[in-house]
């Protein structure tokens, strides 16, 4: 089927969709019933220009202001300042500056009138705020009723009866509902009340069963995705409050708050700058303009929704809500909807194809029955004279038509993808993954190759000193005994130099809640030296007091290092550096001797350092050296040196692997996935934890990032199979690494990233995934998967998903073209030969909800089982009807066809059904036996190759429930609704009959899944990984 597609038109990449490709397979796809039910989940392409024009306005706007605000400064400073007022509800609240004011002085960068009203000093006074305390908590509201709330203007939900207006808008149910008064019209005066009614009624009735489940299948996805809406957009910020350091939701700041932002953070609402070290803002979301800014007293204004690209700072909120500009950006972010999946739009080329055909049936099937018609009465004599029921007889074939058009066009196929999709997301966030794509989930049942970080990902992320080498000696730290041995082993002038080290050159802070109870607030690996430095003996309080830093260059994945300049009491400058040991080690020439006094560092004692390293290393211990040199010069001029430092200590911290990853990577080795780790720490460190999780075997590779970067193409192209391990890498490295896979080798790649500078290794993959407990905002916006729990584990759970919604369209697919084929060429058939279709309109129209709605709900919903990580992944380039679901597909249909057409031909003298309503009872089987083909053909579908059919089966309720009810519908039709659905009750004995020429398609279907079929389209993995058999042996 997938033959007939133009693969230029239904081609769809996962990444960097153009307008035209868009447009492209919707001009393609023009035979739709309901164009707002099929597309409702694709991207409305004119709302995203409208929002894509809207967007780049405000961008220019916000540039045009800044210039004119550059140019107009020299000329506004000579002006008298302009008249400030304060309303009577500002002032009674407490504060000394108007909403708008305060919104246009940072949105402007008016840096003139800033100075006028006191600098930052003067807005937080204006503000009744306090840098170092915060707001109060009992202000919060009437800040929020002066100033606003930090949210943003959101469409609203529809309700349920939106999707039942939508689910009208059907255009084959819009003619049936014409044919269906207009058959009232004609009944009513001919065969009178209430006999006249029955046919059109029937088919209204029918119609509104179809539009209800309809309607509320599509309104329970759209709950999920609105769960899963809200759930992205939970943003948590540091601020102080109450002189409290704590975490709140974005959307609870306000006017005052003081907000703590570092590396990866999203500016959450407008602010001012005031303090902070080497604060670099990326602006290019708000203005269009990709150079980054610098944050300084003389450049103090922030504005919402840029991203911070370096340094760390700390600014007061001004302006939240609809009042930023980045307000009125996030207004035009939800018009256009997401784009559509490949798949979904694979599939949508396939509905056309088959519409097509179905198209063509109908047309001849009442081109056929209304000429067979006609001949008849002309052969009768009776072609001068047409009553009424000619009339009504010719309305009940263009019914018949067009309710073949609508069992004919698999509306469903497409709308299949988002209902799994839905129903795996939801399951993906309880289970700590949340997906912010519905390509990822798709994608990611496709992966071939996981590049995972290690810290926090396949480790558990908390961290304690485990060893310290210092003044020649290594310490194994375990619990106060340990400290207090080491206390005696060293002098307290090293002690000192030590804490000094590990309190002055951090980012994070230690903090007390409300009960006094100690928090350190930070990056596990500075978290766990802070507690030691606590353990020691430490005041975090009385250091910083006594010390007064002067710069920072904090710590980031290229330089592998952090570096603060210290003034000293005394008017002296100390500079400390702490990083990566084997790069800290090279920038020092002395050493810490038992005394605290700096001794020369000879190349054998930098060996027998480099050896502690290495030990420390291979005991999977990450490895931080310490480092401090005194500076020469003044408080004020002093830069961060780059050499001549002291080696205080050598640091080993302990990061346990989490519980299950080994497992979890033999899952993925088992499925045909390479698990590659890509991380920053020393190479020894990274062999160790490889080694323990299963990642690094015998014949497999572990290279350095420098290394890396140093090969020719050739090279890598004969060394990235066999890497399995990359250390101290770049976030460049992984990119690199990434692109490889995906050119040279044709991979799926899925990778891991937390950090800023992980977003084009995340963007350019064909799932990125960010770790929602380590990972910065940056990451997670760059992601299409947020791993909220930061565990491998949820990873492959991930990926068994993906998965499971593969097969499950597979199955619907195959499920639903069997209910085709048969529909289609039992009434065209039948029509031809009889004169008659066994099937009436609604009838067909209950068969179309089967294999719509009901079917889309039983298969695409069952949850993934074990064996979906023992065979191979999908290639990029397979074809989504596999052969052996084309046997199945043509061995069912082949089957029911038969036996159908028995029952349609010779089936009154078989089965010896006599009298006037013999015919009734004959169509009444016809359709018996047809619904319970479908019911047991949906249990064949459960499984495509395998056997055994019924495994897990009562485990998936959604599947059992859609089944009993069916069962259970289809007897109230034949049994009670006879008037309308044109049925008459059966006997016990036809009952039993229609249920076994049901039940006897599981026999049929494992003889068919007996029969070898190639499996086109899976190739040996350049790893290793074959393709699995088909056959009998898979049961």
């Amino acid at each position: 089927m997938e033959s007939f597609l133009n693969p230029e038109e239904f081609k769809l990449s996962h990444r960097d969709r153009s307008i035209e490709t868009l447009e492209k397979w919707r001009s393609a796809a023009w035979l739709v019933k309901n164009p707002r039910r099929r597309f409702r989940w694709a991207a409305d392409l004119v709302k995203r220009k409208h929002a894509e024009d809207k967007r780049r306005k405000i961008q220019s706007t916000i540039r045009t202001a800044l210039t004119v605000r550059r140019a107009a400064d020299q000329f506004i400073s000579v002006l008298p300042p302009a008249e400030y007022k304060v309303s009577e509800k500002t002032r009674e609240a407490g504060f000394s500056i108007e909403p708008d004011d305060i919104a246009s002085v940072v949105r402007g960068h008016d840096y003139n009138y800033y100075k006028k009203i006191g600098q930052v000093e003067g807005i937080i006074e204006k503000l009744s705020a306090s840098a170092d305390d915060g707001v109060g908590q009992d202000s919060i509201d009437t800040r929020q009723d002066i100033y606003g709330v930090n949210r943003y203007t959101e469409k609203p939900s529809k309700s349920f009866l939106m999707f039942v207006w939508e689910a009208l808008h059907d255009l084959t149910l819009m003619i049936l509902m014409v044919c269906a008064i207009v058959s009232i019209a004609i009944g009513l005066p001919t065969e009178g009340w209430p006999k006249g009614v029955y046919d059109g009624l029937g088919i209204i009735l029918s119609i509104f069963l179809v539009v209800i489940v309809t309607a509320i299948s599509d309104y329970q996805q759209s709950l999920q995705f609105r769960d899963l809406d809200k759930e992205k957009k939970k943003i948590f910020v540091q601020v102080t409050r109450d002189r409290k350091r704590q975490k709140v939701s974005i959307y609870d700041l306000v006017v005052g708050d003081i907000v703590h932002l570092s590396t990866g953070d999203q500016v959450p609402a407008d602010g001012i700058y005031i303090s902070g070290y080497s604060l670099v803002i990326d602006e290019s979301s708000l203005t269009g303009e990709s150079e980054p800014v610098n944050i300084d007293e003389e450049r103090p204004f922030l504005l919402s929704g840029t991203k911070v690209q370096d340094g760390q700072g700390k600014m007061i909120v001004t302006t939240v809500g609809m009042r930023t500009e980045w307000g009125k950006l996030m207004e035009t972010l939800s018009e256009g909807g997401e784009d559509e999946t490949p798949l979904q739009v694979k599939l949508n080329g396939v509905a056309t194809v088959i519409g097509k055909i179905g198209l063509t049936f109908s047309v001849l099937t009442f081109v056929v029955l209304t000429i067979r018609f006609v001949v008849e009465k002309a052969v009768r004599g009776e072609f001068a004279s047409w009553s009424s029921n000619d009339a009504l007889k010719l309305l009940d074939y263009f019914a018949i038509a067009v309710t073949i058009i609508v069992v004919a066009i698999p509306e469903g196929l497409p709308l299949a993808v988002t209902l799994s999709l839905a129903f795996a997301m939801k399951k993906l966030m309880k289970d700590k993954a949340l997906v912010r794509h519905l390509s990822a989930c798709e994608t990611m049942g496709s992966a071939t190759c996981i590049c995972t970080d290690k810290t926090g990902t396949l480790t558990t992320n908390h961290m304690v000193v485990n060893k310290i080498w210092i003044c020649g000696k290594i310490n194994e730290i375990k619990g106060n005994e340990s400290i207090d041995k080491l206390k005696t082993e060293i002098s307290e002038e090293v002690l000192s130099i030590l804490l000094r080290s590990i309190f002055q050159n951090t980012s994070s802070e230690v903090v007390k809640d409300k009960d006094g109870k100690t928090t350190i607030l930070g990056t596990p690996t500075e978290s766990a030296l802070l507690e030691f430095g606590l353990l020691a003996g430490g005041d975090f309080e009385a250091q910083r007091g006594t010390y007064k830093i002067l710069k920072v260059v904090p710590f980031n994945s290229v330089r592998k290092k952090m570096s603060v300049l210290v003034g000293l009491p005394d008017g002296g400058v100390q500079a400390f550096c702490k990083g990566a040991s084997e790069i800290v080690l090279k920038l020092c020439n002395k050493v810490i001797d038992p005394n605290g006094t700096a001794v020369d560092l000879s190349d054998e004692q930098a060996k027998k350092v480099s050896d502690i390293i290495n030990g420390f290393a291979n005991e999977a211990l990450r490895t931080l050296c310490l480092a401090l040199k005194d500076v020469n010069g003044t408080q004020g001029e002093s830069s961060i040196p780059e050499d001549s430092y002291t080696l205080i200590a050598i640091v080993g911290i302990k990061d346990p692997v989490r519980p299950g990853v080994r497992e979890a990577v033999k899952t993925c080795l088992a499925a045909g996935i390479t698990v590659r780790m890509v991380t920053g720490d020393n190479i020894n460190t990274a062999r160790a934890i490889a080694r323990e999780c299963g990642i690094l075997t015998e014949d497999g590779v572990a290279i350095e990032g420098p290394h890396f970067r140093d090969l020719s193409t050739e090279q890598m192209k004969s060394i990235i199979p066999r890497i399995q391990v990359m250390a101290r890498s770049l976030p460049l490295d992984k990119h690199t690494l990434v692109t490889r896979l995906r050119n040279m080798f044709g991979e799926v790649v899925a990778v891991t990233g937390d950090g800023t500078n992980d977003a084009p290794a995340l963007h350019e993959s064909d799932i990125g995934l960010a770790m929602g407990i380590a990972g910065t905002e940056v990451a997670k916006e760059n992601a299409d998967v947020i791993i909220m729990d930061d565990n491998f584990t949820t990873i492959v759970n991930v990926a068994r998903w993906g998965r499971a919604i593969y097969i499950n369209i597979q199955k619907f697919v195959q499920f639903q073209l069997t209910v085709n084929i048969v529909a289609l060429i039992i009434n065209f058939v039948s029509a031809c030969i009889t004169g008659s279709a066994p099937l009436t309109a609604v009838q067909l129209l209950w068969v179309n909800l089967i294999m719509d709605t009901l079917g889309a709900l039983a298969l695409a919903t069952e949850p993934p089982n074990d064996g979906l990580m023992l065979r191979p992944p999908v290639g990029r380039t397979t074809n989504f009807i596999t052969k052996p679901m084309w046997r199945n597909i043509f061995g069912q249909s082949l089957y029911q066809l038969i036996v159908l057409a028995v029952l349609t031909f010779d089936g009154k003298r078989l089965l010896r059904i006599n009298g006037p309503d013999a015919t009734i009872v004959l169509n009444t089987l016809i359709f018996n036996s047809f619904v319970f083909c479908q019911v047991f053909n949906e249990i064949n579908s459960r499984e495509i190759e395998k056997i055994n059919i019924f495994k897990g089966m009562f485990e998936s309720w959604i599947f059992f429930t859609v089944i009993f009810s069916t069962v259970v519908f289809q007897v109230l039709i034949v049994e009670f609704l006879g008037t309308f659905a044109s049925t008459v009750p059966l006997s016990w004995q036809f009952w039993v009959l229609s249920v076994v020429i049901g039940a006897f398609s599981m026999p049929i279907s494992v003889i068919l899944k007996c029969i070898p079929v190639e499996r086109g389209g899976i190739t040996t993995h350049h790893d290793g990984y074959e393709a699995l058999p088909s056959g009998p042996e898979l049961a």
